[in-house]
């Protein structure tokens, strides 16, 4: 068992690279914890503790970093993201008009970035011809398909 204590702080070592380098790809922060621990049980290894002790001190260290130093460290990481929607996301909600009249086969609307897309009424609306001109609104994508409901039209239209 001697040897074990010994040469423990290669395998520390191991763990920290393979830890690191599995946090590079997932940024969750997990494993940049249990590299941390992993970095508690290499030290507490240079100090002479037993094989099993640097094992406790590592798992205790690791879990304590994930319930304190992660969710801070999430919150800053996502904080920067940018709040414009895109893509499919920026459709949902957009307003649009006909083109070519809407019916239970289909047709076509011109949304208000400029695009035209083919589309369908939603299953939620009555099932009814939607004339050219008529405004429409995106409830979702599916496929290269809009669907939409018909805006309905205020009193004092």
């Amino acid at each position: 068992m001697d040897v074990l204590t010994e040469y423990a702080w290669i395998a520390w070592i191991v763990l920290i690279l393979a830890f690191a380098t599995i946090e590079v790809f997932t940024l969750e922060m997990t494993f940049l914890m249990l590299a941390l621990g992993s970095v508690a049980g290499l030290v507490s290894g240079a100090f002479g503790i037993p094989w099993w002790a640097q094992f406790l001190i590592a798992a205790i260290v690791a879990v304590v970093l994930i319930f304190t130093l992660r969710p801070p460290l999430l919150r800053r990481l996502r904080r920067g993201g940018d709040p414009a929607r895109s893509n499919i996301d920026a459709l949902i909600g957009a307003d649009g008009a006909v083109v070519s009249t809407l019916t239970q086969a289909g047709g076509q609307v011109r949304l208000q970035n400029g695009e035209t897309w083919t589309a369908r009424l939603s299953p939620i609306t009555e099932q009814r011809d939607v004339a050219v001109g008529e405004k429409v609104l995106v409830t979702g994508i599916d496929g290269a398909t809009a669907v939409v409901v018909p805006v309905e039209r205020s009193a004092a239209s």
